[in-house]
C-alpha cells in the first residue's frame, strides 16, 4: 500500500500557520508528500524546504486572486496538489495547513487504509474533528463547528476538491462513499496570537468576499477579539508531539468564562439532545456513510 500526503500553503510565516507541524504529523505514514506552495510575501518556501525529509515534493503555484467567490481558489490549489500525486499511490491524505494529527491516531489510520484499500466502492475515510479556539486549552463545543470531514481519498482523479476545499466530491458532483474511522483531526486555525489572527481574518476573507463586504464586516483593529464566542469546553487531552515547540512559544492569555455562554434557548436544547443521542439536527454532510 502506498500513501501520498498533500497540502497547499501560502504566507505561512506571515499568518503563523502550523504547516510544518501539519505535514510532519502524518509524514510517518506517507510515502510521498506534495506541498503546493503559492506565491508568498514571506519565507514560506524556505520554511517548507527546511523540513528534513526526501518524501516532500514541492509544486510551485501562482494563486488566482480574482477567484473571490466561495473560496474557489483554495479548491483549485488543492486540485493542483492532488494531481501531482504519483499514480502508484493508493490513497491521498489531505491535511490543511492549520490541521494536525496526534501520533496516537496513526496506527488506526494506517489500519483503516489497509482494510479498505481493495474495496473500490470506498472513496474515502471520514475523520472526527476537534476545533481549538482562543488558546490550546479550549475547544469549540457548540453546533457551529463541523464534526466530521473527509481527509483521506482514493487516488482517483475523478475526485476533486469541493467548493472552498473543506471536502471532496466526484467530478459529476456526487458525494463520496466513505467509511468513518476513530481518529481526530485537531484544527488549530483559531489559535494564533491575537494580532496574527486579526491579520489572517483581513487576508483570508478576501478569498470569499468583495472589498465592500470586507469594509462592512471585518473590523479595522490591531488584534482579534477572542471573547466573542458562544460556547467552549476545556480540552482534557494532550496535544500532538510535533506541537511541543509551538506550545513553548504560546505567549498570550485567553480565559473563557463558562458562566457567560452565549447560546439561545433553542441552541442549548439542540445541543443537549446532541450530547445525549449523538444526533445533530440539520447537520450538513458532504459525504455518504455506508
Amino acid at each position: 500500500m502506498k500513501v501520498a500526503g498533500f497540502t497547499i500553503i501560502r504566507n505561512a510565516v506571515k499568518y503563523d500557520y502550523p504547516v510544518v507541524e501539519a505535514i510532519t504529523s502524518i509524514l510517518p505514514i506517507c510515502d510521498e508528500f506534495i506541498v503546493c506552495v503559492g506565491n508568498s510575501d514571506d519565507e514560506t518556501l524556505k520554511l517548507i524546504e527546511s523540513i528534513p525529509s526526501d518524501k516532500i515534493k514541492i509544486v510551485h503555484s501562482i494563486w488566482d486572486d480574482s477567484l473571490r467567490v466561495g473560496g474557489k481558489v483554495l479548491a483549485d490549489e488543492t486540485n493542483k496538489a492532488f494531481k501531482a500525486i504519483s499514480p502508484n499511490s493508493d490513497w491521498a491524505f489531505y491535511i490543511q495547513s492549520d490541521e494536525v494529527v496526534h501520533e496516537k491516531y496513526l496506527p488506526a489510520i494506517k489500519e483503516a487504509m489497509q482494510k479498505w484499500k481493495d474495496h473500490k466502492e470506498v472513496d474515502g475515510l471520514l475523520f472526527k474533528y476537534t476545533h481549538f479556539y482562543g488558546s490550546y486549552e479550549y475547544i469549540g463545543n457548540s453546533r457551529k463547528w463541523y464534526r466530521n470531514e473527509i481527509r483521506i481519498i482514493r487516488n482517483d482523479k475523478n475526485i476533486s476538491s469541493y467548493k472552498d476545499a473543506q471536502g471532496f466530491r466526484k467530478l459529476d458532483n456526487s458525494k463520496l462513499n466513505v467509511k468513518p474511522i476513530d481518529a481526530h483531526i485537531y484544527h488549530y486555525g483559531w489559535v494564533k496570537p491575537p494580532k496574527a489572527q486579526q491579520d489572517k481574518q483581513k487576508n483570508f476573507n478576501k478569498l470569499w468576499h468583495t472589498d465592500e463586504w470586507m469594509e462592512k464586516n471585518i473590523e479595522n483593529k490591531e488584534e482579534f477579539d477572542y471573547t466573542n464566542i458562544d460556547s467552549l469546553a476545556k480540552f482534557e487531552g494532550t496535544h500532538p508531539a510535533v506541537l511541543s515547540e509551538r506550545l513553548k512559544r504560546y505567549n498570550w492569555k485567553f480565559d473563557f468564562d463558562a458562566s457567560k455562554i452565549k447560546l439561545k434557548f433553542k441552541d442549548k436544547l439542540l445541543l443537549a439532545v446532541e450530547k445525549q443521542t449523538g444526533y445533530r439536527a440539520g447537520e450538513y454532510k458532504n459525504y455518504k456513510i455506508f
